[in-house]
């Protein structure tokens, strides 16, 4: 098996991942990917997609992810995850269409407009 490189997006967070047969090693960012997610819901919720289809400890990930905050780049990292075991074999969109894997979240911020203090809260109104 050749490198799979495919492409992961949540909010502003992009991440591109790296795939290969391996030991089930992950970096991101050339850092180790227990250092980079000291939160364990951010692990649990990366690995998914190897829980979902049974692959865990068989491939090695590099992944190159930036923009946003953590919860965006670990919801862009499991999308490019699960896109990359799609190429791998694709019998196993069976397992990760319906656990939700293989949606993009398309959930932004909404934009602040002018005349108010945020998206949607308004100033304090006085009637006299």
């Amino acid at each position: 098996m050749d490198t799979i490189h495919t492409i992961g997006r949540r909010k502003t967070s992009v991440a591109r991942i790296f795939m290969n047969e391996g030991s089930g090693e992950i970096t991101v960012n050339g850092r180790k990917f227990e250092e980079f997610f000291p939160v364990l819901t951010h692990r649990v919720d990366v690995l998914k997609p190897f829980h979902v289809t049974d692959t865990m400890g068989k491939y090695d990930v590099r992944v190159n992810v930036r923009g946003g905050g953590i919860t965006g780049q670990a919801g862009a990292i499991r999308l490019a995850i699960a896109r990359a075991l799609l190429q791998v074999n694709p019998e196993y969109r069976q397992q990760l269409k319906p656990a939700g894997l293989l949606t993009r979240d398309p959930r932004m911020v909404e934009r602040k407009k002018y005349g108010r203090p945020k998206a949607r809260k308004k100033f304090q109104f006085s009637k006299r």
